[in-house]
């Protein structure tokens, strides 16, 4: 794509120096004017389209990349609630599950605590609020 965008400009140039002998200097200006900023938008398009493409890795693995999309999308994922859950309740998550209620995702998770208390936690996934 970049070869095509290249030549296009070389030709554009090229013919521009033509038209000076045939009298086409207004129509070249009027093609210029409008080529250039299209064939700009489509070689940004195609850019930001290639940095969207799965096997892209800019900064780090495509699976890292999708889970970090997940968590801007879902405001936190399985494993950062399952991180916190323990932390706040000193319990290990022996159980997850997902859940819809009301058109909302909520992470349900069952926490063992030392002394062999089970500690049922719900978490929004939006808003990674426990209840």
């Amino acid at each position: 794509m970049t070869e095509l965008f290249g030549m296009a400009v070389w030709a554009a140039f090229y013919f521009e120096r033509a038209a000076h002998t045939f009298r086409l200097v207004p129509v070249m200006k009027k093609i210029r004017t409008g080529f250039m900023p299209i064939a700009l938008l489509v070689l940004s398009a195609t850019l930001a389209q290639a940095h969207g493409l799965p096997g892209y890795a800019a900064g780090g693995s495509a699976q890292e990349q999708s889970s970090t999309v997940a968590e801007r999308h879902d405001g936190v994922s399985l494993d950062e609630a399952v991180r916190r859950a323990e932390a706040q309740y000193r319990a290990k998550v022996v159980r997850t599950d997902v859940q819809d209620e009301d058109g909302r995702k909520v992470y349900v998770l069952k926490l063992l605590s030392e002394d062999g208390r089970v500690i049922t936690v719900r978490v929004d996934a939006a808003t990674g609020r426990s209840r």
